[in-house]
């Protein structure tokens, strides 16, 4: 099983130089991957159009979002992922989700929280197959758009579509549409649940999931995070419970990553919580508290 590790950011604290230096620092330590996240209604850059300027200027690095699905028009979301796939060399990583259904964001995306579900049932397939270069009837607000084609289609083929999301109907689609799981927020023993369920409901149509598929995105605070930070962690109120999904300090971090690699976890996204100083520095001791588990 090889474990990677990918760094988070949403780019709010950096200007082009230091994404640039971020991105050059975390190659130059042997991480995995760059993941910028796709919020609407945060600070930092727009992810696609920042991930297509890194693997301009980065060729060696992979570039990875979690990105939205509800609230596009479907046929210039597969244009846009084929091409950043296309000119990226096929370094592109994707994890879809149905966005965040608080604060601004729940009106935002355009589509009201109840209904992203069904929103995704429907658009995935059809994505997965435009991104493969199929000839698709897609449905629009103006009405059936008829044997649309990408030219060019994604590069890798396939192109992964992982899924994030615990509640049981994102296992339930993880199971029967999805490539991958990235979830956040859950213990090792709920990931190990989750993944049990995930592959249960594969199994059940005929479908295989990779078992180097399954890794999870991990907020970390070098100290204790400040109120606002532990409210955004609403269902994990009491401290023990949150330690389970939220180490504070690189240790905790590190005993974290362990639990989730035992129970079959490979591929994980750290994000800090809060900015950060030295993006080099983090780096470094990011890489001195968890690099060997890479190996």
């Amino acid at each position: 099983m090889k474990v990677r590790i990918g760094i988070g950011t949403s780019g709010d604290d950096l200007d082009r130089e230091g994404l640039e230096v971020l991105c050059a620092s975390l190659l130059e330590r042997g991480f995995d991957s760059i993941w910028l996240s796709d919020v609407l209604t945060r600070p930092g850059v727009d992810p696609f159009v920042g991930l297509a300027w890194l693997s301009g200027r980065l060729p060696q690095l992979k570039i990875g979002t979690t990105f939205l699905i509800p609230g596009w028009n479907l046929i210039r979301l597969a244009r846009q992922l084929a091409s950043l796939d296309q000119l990226s060399g096929g370094r592109l990583l994707l994890v879809g989700v149905p966005g965040l259904a608080q604060g601004a964001e729940a009106l935002a995306v355009g589509v009201a929280p109840n209904e992203r579900g069904a929103v995704i049932d429907e658009s995935l397939p059809l994505l997965k197959r435009l991104l493969a270069g199929e000839a698709v009837d897609v449905p629009g607000r103006s009405g059936v758009v008829p044997g649309v084609t990408l030219n060019p289609p994604a590069r890798q083929q396939p192109l992964d579509l992982w899924l994030g999301g615990t509640l049981p109907s994102a296992l339930e689609r993880c199971g029967l549409l999805g490539d991958g799981w990235l979830p956040s927020l859950l213990s090792a023993p709920e990931a190990a649940r989750g993944r049990a369920e995930i592959e249960r409901v594969a199994g059940a149509h005929g479908r295989t999931i990779d078992e180097e598929h399954f890794g999870v995105s991990i907020a970390y605070a070098g100290s204790e995070p400040p109120a606002h930070v532990l409210e955004a962690f609403g269902r994990r109120a009491k401290r023990d419970d949150l330690d389970a999904v939220l180490p504070i300090g690189l240790p905790a971090l590190r005993r974290l990553l362990e639990a989730y690699v035992d129970v079959g976890f490979s591929k994980f996204v750290l994000r800090p919580l809060g900015p950060v100083s030295s993006w080099d520095h983090e780096l470094e001791a990011l890489g001195a508290a968890v690099g060997d588990l890479r190996t």
